[in-house]
């Protein structure tokens, strides 16, 4: 008999009264929203959109409410003969403390995307540095040294005291570790347990399983990851996966150390159901999505899981930000509420829209 994820009674005892309430930020029509990010230092809001239909722009600075194209109009145009000085698919976002916006524009190829199917063989993908002092683009990485028709590169945080950037591969199952000095990639946790589904485990959303139009059940290997503000921590968990784990940096960053070596060094943090995106906080409390309780979950330092807010428009919360003025910021995608996983029927409730929740006192 095949696991089903439902709202899990294990996370009941954690429950504690919803005083926080969840506030529009921002409505974007038919753009579904994907990748929230807050700069620390300045409170800039920015949120990504996919190249799909309708199509608008891939990154957007929010200012007072409306959408503005970042760093320009034409990173944004759509250019299939010059992608690498245009946005493909525009994934996820990372604003760090020494003020850069970290863009992962992502558009894997063959099967490996965790949304649909590429008829492209190969993905493309490149990570970009744009200082916010200036809004210039300061670099790009291109990972030409990942297997193009096999990764599907997802979400990234920056290590700027070690100089690297860490990534959820999911095509992969493994974690990729960006050298930003060289440009060189490593794959790592590849297959391990903590970076692979568990077997038979379904989304269960809705009232029903998420499956696609060709019967095939949303599955993602590692997905969410965050990383502490001292980057002390890195923490990661698949999708299909009810398991919170985290490694130490300075094992992760030990290019010495084996699969195997690294796979005994990674603690399980707690039970907390189904995930798609994470983040952390100064005091170190880890933050996570919940579709199914429609609510936002976090994970104190002593590893008790509370729930910061339940709200029924939390449709696949899935990107997260924080802000300095106390507040998390993130997108609700309702990925499941696409037509591909309603018989082609679209059961989105439009405007998509981000929001945010007061953060707990620190």
């Amino acid at each position: 008999m095949k696991k089903i994820i439902t709202i899990t009674l294990i996370m009941a005892s954690a429950y504690t009264a919803m005083a926080q309430k969840l506030i529009e930020v921002a409505s974007f029509g038919q753009n579904q929203p994907i990748g929230v990010t807050v700069a620390p230092k300045t409170n800039r809001l920015f949120v990504s959109f996919p190249h799909t239909e309708p199509y608008l722009y891939g990154l957007t600075e929010i200012v007072n409410g409306q959408r503005v194209p970042f760093p320009d109009a034409e990173w944004n145009k759509v250019d299939t003969t010059a992608t690498e000085t245009h946005f493909v698919n525009v994934q996820d976002l990372y604003a760090d403390y020494q003020n850069n916006l970290w863009v992962l524009d992502s558009a894997p190829g063959g099967g490996a995307a965790v949304i649909g199917d590429s008829k492209k063989k190969e993905g493309r993908f490149k990570l970009l540095k744009i200082s916010l002092d200036d809004n210039k683009v300061q670099r790009i990485y291109t990972f030409d040294d990942l297997p193009k028709d096999k990764s599907a590169l997802n979400d990234m945080v920056i290590d700027n005291i070690r100089q690297l950037a860490y990534l959820s591969d999911p095509g992969q199952h493994a974690i990729v570790i960006l050298d930003l000095q060289s440009g060189k990639s490593r794959v790592v946790l590849k297959d391990d347990k903590s970076t692979v589904v568990e077997p038979g485990l379904k989304l269960h959303l809705d009232g029903k399983d998420v499956v696609d139009t060709n019967g095939n059940p949303f599955v993602s290997n590692v997905n969410g990851i965050a990383l502490t503000s001292d980057a002390r921590w890195f923490y990661f968990r698949a999708i299909n996966q009810t398991k919170l784990y985290r490694i130490a940096t300075e094992y992760l960053s030990n290019i010495t150390l084996t699969d195997t070596d690294l796979s005994a060094k990674v603690e399980m943090v707690a039970e907390t159901g189904i995930c798609h995106g994470m983040i952390a906080d100064n005091a170190g409390n880890i933050y996570l999505s919940d579709s199914p309780d429609q609510a936002i979950q976090y994970v104190t330092p002593d590893r008790k899981v509370h729930f910061l807010v339940k709200d029924n428009r939390l449709l696949w919360p899935d990107s997260f930000g924080i802000g300095n003025d106390g507040y998390l910021y993130l997108s609700a995608s309702q990925m499941n509420r696409l037509p591909r996983y309603n018989n082609g029927e679209n059961k989105v409730e439009y405007p998509y829209r981000v929001y945010k929740v007061k953060l707990p006192k620190q």
